[in-house]
């Protein structure tokens, strides 16, 4: 390795150089000089394995272009290159550039052949000066135009809306077990008065925006991202980081300097968040979101879906008796209840929702589970509050009776309603139909009948949404209550309201 080293990497002053926009297609033995402004693994996505190392490089006219060392080489030069160091390359290929996920705007990438000498460029001429960077900057309509089409992959700078849901007017805590475990951040951000845009901080990306966060002295309010793809996630624009991306906040660099200085000058910008807005789910009928579920791609996501309360499911429990602390489902002990979350063997239970509600809309039916705060703002009735007094007033039940259906949960029935509803993984992989309301989002009528292509499209991989609520450490979630599952061709079919409705 090490005699390979010496023979293809040198070091000393370089000759006259040819720029970026003379290189031709082929094989050259002419010297190239350049700044490295990043470079990155390329891997196979089914198997992981690496394809190579790609770069993002910068001549000293302020081109850029990229630059691929293969994994049979890769071993050779990857010790010696250094994100910002300037090198002279000597004998490369200049082949057409891949067109999807391209992060540079020239159609040739320069590749390493294997006669190629890479030295570091030691002594620079007073008369060369190479840019640090340069970005390529695009709209909210130019995303919306491209979204999909695994194009070009451009960059966004903006002001933070949200932090994984949370507002900037009291600083965002991050968990960091959390970033590790999901791999992702979840950011809203807007570009001056254009819409605010869901951008998901992958791998790399969100560890170094987490640890630039936490780090901050003040709460950061500017973020640059580059290279991030615009995807569809349930018929909407989200943007996503990728391999290439690079994460830059406040005053790191001088595009984040230049809009921190217009955001100051514009503080009333800053301070108009309104986190029902910028969360804002998209409206889907209970046919529409049977059809997502059904698709081949399909990742947990979050709707609103407006639909019309049919029965009270009585044939199973309507709460669980939950961790005080984590609302984690509690275990009951030899003396005392037990939380496996918590680890904590002595704990204070509190009773919370988990009901099964039959509704529909005008063409289907399905099974929704009201979870805990979801079903006090239907009914208008906390959980807890309901069965402390139906115990006390019967004071001679035994513990291990189960309260009954409350009349305030039977009250909602021929009640339409907005509902804030999650697809889990256990909707996606078959195991339970029924679908968990996170919120009741308001009251509503039923909208007309939909146009039966109105499906949303197809969600791409790489993006992931947040995972179903675990209502205990072995893996019993809030959607399988009882261990049973609800019939989807059974409910797919909407019924004639009841009371007269």
């Amino acid at each position: 390795m090490k005699s390979a080293v010496k023979s293809q990497l040198t070091t000393g002053k370089a000759p006259l150089a040819m720029y970026f926009n003379d290189i031709s297609r082929g094989l050259s033995e002419s010297q190239l000089r350049f700044r490295v402004i990043h470079f990155w693994e390329a891997k196979n996505i089914a198997n992981r394995t690496l394809i190579g190392i790609e770069l993002l490089l910068i001549d000293e006219q302020g081109t850029v272009m990229q630059g691929f060392i293969s994994s049979s080489r890769a071993p050779t030069y990857l010790p010696h290159l250094k994100a910002g160091a300037t090198y002279t390359l000597q004998n490369f290929l200049a082949a057409t550039s891949k067109e999807i996920y391209r992060v540079a705007d020239q159609n040739l990438t320069i590749s390493f052949s294997n006669g190629s000498v890479l030295a570091p460029l030691d002594d620079i001429p007073v008369s060369v000066s190479f840019p640090t960077d340069r970005f390529r900057f695009h709209t909210h309509e130019d995303f919306q135009a491209h979204r999909g089409l695994r194009g070009d992959l451009y960059d966004v700078v903006g002001h933070l809306r949200l932090v994984n849901g949370q507002s900037l007017i009291d600083r965002p805590v991050l968990d960091e077990a959390e970033v590790i475990s999901t791999r992702r951040i979840l950011v809203h951000l807007q570009s001056k008065d254009e819409p605010v845009m869901k951008l998901y901080l992958w791998d790399q990306a969100a560890k170094d925006f987490y640890k630039k966060f936490t780090s901050s002295e003040d709460t950061p309010t500017v973020l640059l991202v580059t290279t991030v793809n615009p995807k569809v996630i349930a018929g909407n624009l989200a943007l996503s980081s990728m391999a290439s991306s690079r994460v830059f906040i406040d005053k790191d660099i001088q595009p984040t300097i230049d809009y921190f200085s217009w955001l100051g000058s514009n503080p009333e910008i800053a301070k108009r968040v309104n986190a029902d807005e910028v969360t804002r789910s998209e409206t889907m009928t209970i046919g529409q979101i049977y059809a997502y579920i059904k698709q081949e791609n399909a990742k947990e996501a979050s709707f609103d879906c407006i639909a019309t309360i049919d029965d009270v499911k009585r044939d199973s429990a309507w709460y669980y008796i939950g961790c005080s602390g984590c609302q984690t489902k509690a275990t009951r002990g030899p003396s005392s209840l037990m939380c496996a979350k918590c680890g904590k063997t002595n704990v204070s239970g509190v009773a919370k929702y988990l009901a099964k509600i039959s509704v529909y809309d005008k063409n289907d039916q399905a099974v929704f589970v009201l979870l805990g705060d979801a079903g006090s703002e239907l009914t208008g009735k906390n959980a807890a509050e309901l069965v402390n007094n139906y115990f006390e007033a019967n004071q001679d039940l035994g513990a291990g009776h189960q309260m009954p259906v409350p009349q305030a949960l039977l009250d909602t029935i021929g009640q339409t309603h907005k509902f804030r509803v999650k697809v889990s993984k256990l909707n996606l992989t078959g195991k339970i139909q029924a679908i968990t309301v996170t919120k009741i989002v308001s009251s509503e009528v039923l909208p007309p009948v939909p146009t039966p292509t109105e499906i949303p499209h197809d969600v791409e991989d790489e993006v992931a949404l947040p995972s179903a609520i675990v209502i205990d450490g072995s893996g019993f979630k809030a959607d399988d209550a009882d261990g049973s599952t609800s019939s989807m061709d059974e409910s797919r079919k909407a019924k004639r309201p009841k009371h007269g409705k």
